[in-house]
Parts: C-alpha cells; structure tokens; sequence
C-alpha cells in the first residue's frame, strides 16, 4: 500500500515542484523587467530633475498650490529641461501655518498639489508632516488628540497604542498625507530629556515595543514612517548649538538597539546633527560617510530612505557648515534627501549639479538615491508600470493621477469616524487622567 502510494505521489510531486519552478522564474523574469523599468526612467530623468528628487522642504500657502521656483531659477545650470517647468522638490513637510482650520480645505490643498504635478509632468512629491505627538503635534486642531510617546507608554499597552496610531494614520491620510516624520526611536537617558521633554518612548525595551507598534501602525495604514533622530541627540537643542554624544563605542551600541530592531519596518529614517565620539568624532553624522553608508548602509543593510536633518539647523551653520557645503556633504556621506526647512532650495540645487557635472562618482551617488526615491513613490502608488510589449513582457514607468482622487465626502467619513475613536481612546484613559 505504502509503495502504491508513493507512486502514485511521485508524479504528483514533480509536477508540483517543476510548477512551483516556473512561478519562480516568472517573478524573477518580472522583477527583472520592473528594475529595467525603473533604471530607463531614472536615466531618462535630466539632472535637475534628480537633483530635485533629492530635497525635503517647506511650501507656500494653505489652500492652493502655487509653486514658488521654476527651472530658471538654477539659471546657467539648466540645459535639458524647461527653464519655465516649476522646480517642485522631492517632498513637502507641512507646518502649521500651511494647514487651515477646515478640514475639506486640507483635503483641497494637498488634491492641488499633486493635480499640479501630474498635469504638469512632475513628479508627485511625498507630503509630510510632523506628527509625534505631545508638543510636536502639527494636527492638534484637525486630528483627534495624539498625547506624547512617553505618555503613551504610560497609559497603554502596546496593542492599545497601535490601534491609537492606526486612527491617526486614517485621519492623516485621509488629509491627503503620505508620510509621518516620527516617531523619536531615541532612549530616553539623563544625556537626552530635558531636550526631547517627553518624545521618547522611555527605556530600550519601551522604545523596542511602543515604536513597533507605532511604525507598523502608520505604515501598514499608507503612512511612511521616519524612525529619527540617529544616532541620537544630547540635551544641546541642535537648532542653536552642536549636540556632542560622548559615548564609548558599546554604550553607544546599546543605545541605539531600538533603531537596530525597528529600522527594518521604517520606510525612511533621519539622521541627527550630533557628533560621536566613538566614531568620525569630527563630523556631524548626517554630514559623516561612516555613519551614514558604513553603519546604515552597510553594517545594518538599511535600504530605505535616509535623510538629513534640517541643514538650515544652527548645529551645521555655526559651526563651518554652510547649506551649500552640508549639501555636498551630506549627498557624499550617504543621504539620499535633504532636509531644507525654507521655502526655496535652488541655490543648494545648483551647488550639486554643478559638482556632479565635474565628479562621475558624484552623479553615480546621485543615480542612486534617485532610484530609492522612485522605487519609494512606485510602493506609495505614484507611478505604474505600464506593458509595452506583451510578448517581450517589457514595461514602461509611468506616473498615475493623482492620488486620493476620492470624493471628499467619502474621506470626510474616513476621518470623522477614525476620529470619533480616537477621542473616545483619548477620554478613556487621558482625560484628566
């Protein structure tokens, strides 16, 4: 009995297995396609467009988009494209004063933004916001309230913090929003906490479990995540002078256990101004090729988005580190995005085309970077592939209307419900509590 059933199970098997091969190849084959699709786009791009690609900054208004910088702006640098095409950076980060009181006015105002862009073939930018929690709360008027993460951890379990950031992440994308700049993945020591003043989760274990939580939260609902400040920050506010982390090399080790355990469900992760040290002690580390591409990159294999902090920060422009020399800097150490908080960001644009028109090594970091952003903006639904040739089964990338195209009405519900929740959460284990 025994040997007629293998028999009859050996063709069943291999027919299973030779199956099970093909499906393989076929992925493997489409893939292949899909990074050959993403490499012709990319060498398609100008280098201003690239370069664009490559920079994080603040916008204008609060109700309609109007771009503020065009190509002829980078004046003697354009060659390839249109000198009237607006210059629209890679990303948006959104303050307060961009966001009116009303919230179908929100909505409008982040449709305008990518309307603009994909009627004018541009690339759509990610927009962010930073969206902590506690003191750093830009939607405090608009979202459901958001307590700090240390008061979080005080108050929830990790399963009841994650369904806390799942609503917040409903609210924001349905604002039209598609990354969050946090959470803090920093522990909170004696070094730290009169500056992050409730931002942390609290011990290493806390910021390992709660920032879990709260990353898979954002990201699993269509909000990137940006685990910061790495590796870490004093109690030197970093916006008027240059945190120094004086660490040995295995303290510093243990401190940073969180990002190592959460760094794999982060899309993006941004990078602090302080100096080490235990490493390259003379460079800031959003500035430092060893922190950014030995430790990130390569130790630790991190493949996502890695920014720079705010270069218009005072710990870089008091200390020899202008925007145009932290631009450059940071580009070669690693960073794919800048982090810009002013409104315009042609002047340091022009600095990186012109060093990468002279440097092929430059222009290579560049190429890079750009590829990780698009790859990013594909995953969020910017772009599709398109078939070209059905027997060649090539593809072609190509950008997708604009997102969140819903009816408002529909998005309202979205957000008035996850609200409802939210502050039903709030009042139950916050309020005067």
């Amino acid at each position: 009995m025994k040997k007629y059933f293998l028999c009859i199970a050996c063709p069943v098997i291999l027919s299973f297995l030779i199956t099970g091969c093909s499906v393989k190849r076929e992925e493997k084959i489409l893939k292949q396609k899909k990074t050959q699709a993403l490499d012709s786009y990319v060498s398609s791009l100008s280098l201003e467009e690239k370069v664009g690609q490559m920079f994080i900054e603040n916008l204008e208004g609060s109700r309609k988009f109007v771009p503020v910088e065009h190509y002829k702006d980078l004046s003697d640098t354009v060659d390839s494209v249109s000198v009237s095409k607006a210059l629209v950076p890679g990303g948006y980060i959104f303050f307060s004063y961009n966001l009116d009181d009303k919230i179908e006015n929100v909505m409008e105002f982040t449709d305008s933004i990518r309307e603009y862009a994909f009627n004018n073939d541009i690339i759509i930018p990610f927009l962010a916001i930073d969206q902590e929690g506690g003191l750093v709360n830009r939607l405090r008027a608009l979202n459901g309230p958001l307590p700090s993460n240390e008061r979080v951890v005080q108050k929830l379990n990790s399963q009841k913090a994650y369904r806390l950031y799942e609503l917040q992440a409903v609210q924001m994308r349905a604002l039209g929003f598609d990354m969050n700049l946090a959470p803090v993945a920093e522990i909170c020591t004696e070094f730290n906490k009169d500056f992050l003043n409730g931002r942390s989760f609290g011990s290493g274990e806390e910021v390992i479990e709660f920032g879990k939580a709260c990353v898979q939260a954002y990201e699993q609902n269509g909000i990137a995540t940006v685990l910061k400040h790495f590796p870490g920050n004093t109690n030197t506010d970093p916006h008027t002078g240059l945190p120094e982390i004086k660490l040995s090399m295995q303290e510093l080790n243990d401190s940073l256990e969180p990002f190592y355990e959460l760094l794999n469900f982060s899309s993006c992760v941004l990078m602090s101004h302080a100096r080490t040290t235990a490493l390259d002690k003379d460079i800031p580390a959003c500035l430092s090729y060893e922190w950014v591409t030995g430790v990130l990159k390569n130790k630790l294999g991190y493949k996502g988005i890695i920014f720079s902090d705010d270069i218009f920060m005072g710990a870089l422009q008091d200390n020899g580190y202008s925007p145009e020399k932290a631009c450059v800097m940071a580009v070669e150490s690693g960073v794919d995005c800048i982090m810009i908080s002013e409104k315009r960001f042609s002047k340091a644009a022009k600095v990186l085309i012109q060093k990468a028109r002279e440097d092929t090594a430059f222009a290579d970091r560049i190429n890079e970077s750009v590829k990780k952003i698009i790859l990013y903006k594909i995953q969020k639904g910017s772009f599709i592939y398109e078939r070209q040739d059905r027997e060649k089964n090539d593809y072609e990338l190509t950008l997708k209307p604009a997102l969140n195209k819903t009816d408002i009405s529909e998005r309202l519900d979205s957000f008035n419900t996850a609200k409802k929740e939210n502050i039903q959460i709030y009042t139950e284990y916050f309020y005067n509590k």
